[in-house]
């Protein structure tokens, strides 16, 4: 797993497994969240006074097995740590039998029997989400009745944050400042360019539009309310909605390709809300 990947607008809950020497510790699991996984193993493996937390300091060494990362913002990643670090409270996962702490699984397998539950039901079902293996020797296949949703992505190599460039809508905003922009879809001025403007992500395609006038475009369902997909009604490109917002937020690292331009279904539906929350958690 040598190869690199390098991410913008990086929000990951994670999984570290102990590999202490030490009886007592060795295979021992924790959970977190973090917009940095590399320093954040490292202030894990240096200690409470590097930063890490009171759970897995003198504990290790700790490795990060695998990381989940895709999550619209630091609010969505948070709330997701938390339900796999207390499955029993979880109301959504407190029901699913064979996830409590009795569980005769060894610690890694139940943290991934839950895992395999959590990505096929709400609201995370729903959500652009990587699953990333990060240690050849932990990868495991999902079982056929509990594989991720289709539009999930399992991946393998390490992560590396990127800092966001500018926006795109800001640079949009600037350069039109002397002429008004209008939405492709309804012809109605973007009278407030940074809150409701969206592009695609084809970089050639010239897609300006109002948030909600490009989901209405791609909802299909009256009970819906935000896309999970769809494809640009000018260049035809399939996107991922939560990659939308990502753009959005300053993300460059989204490449369409021709084969992103095919006719899909379209999916459920989640808050994408932006959040510019940029820490991580603070786990005792």
């Amino acid at each position: 797993m040598d190869v690199v990947t390098t991410i913008e607008d990086f929000y990951g809950v994670y999984l570290l497994v102990s590999r202490s020497e030490n009886r007592s510790f060795a295979g021992r699991t924790y959970i977190g969240y973090t917009v940095d996984p590399n320093r954040r193993i490292s202030q894990h493996n240096r200690g409470r006074e590097g930063g890490g937390a009171k759970k897995t300091s003198e504990r290790g060494p700790w490795q990060m097995i695998l990381i989940i990362h895709g999550f619209p913002n630091s609010l969505s990643a948070l709330r997701f740590e938390w339900a796999w670090q207390q499955p029993n409270i979880s109301r959504r996962l407190k029901n699913i039998p064979g996830l409590g702490k009795k569980s005769s699984l060894r610690k890694f397998d139940l943290q991934f029997r839950i895992l395999t539950e959590m990505l096929r039901i709400g609201p995370w079902n729903r959500l652009p989400l990587v699953i990333r293996w990060l240690a050849d020797d932990f990868v495991r296949d999902f079982p056929p009745e509990k594989l991720p949703p289709v539009h999930m992505e399992i991946s393998f190599g390490r992560v590396k944050r990127k800092k966001k460039l500018a926006r795109i809508e800001d640079d949009i905003a600037e350069g039109g400042s002397q002429k008004s922009l209008s939405c492709c879809l309804c012809s109605s001025p973007i009278e407030e360019p940074r809150q409701s403007l969206l592009t695609c992500i084809n970089p050639q395609c010239s897609l300006q539009c109002h948030i909600i006038c490009l989901a209405r475009v791609c909802i299909t369902e009256s009970n819906q309310y935000i896309p999970t997909e769809g494809d640009c009604p000018i260049c035809f490109t399939h996107f991922l909605w939560g990659d939308l917002i990502r753009k959005k937020n300053g993300c460059s690292d989204l490449v369409a390709t021709s084969d992103d331009a095919t006719d899909t279904e379209h999916g459920n539906y989640n808050d994408l809300s932006i959040d510019s929350t940029d820490e991580d958690s603070d786990d005792s």
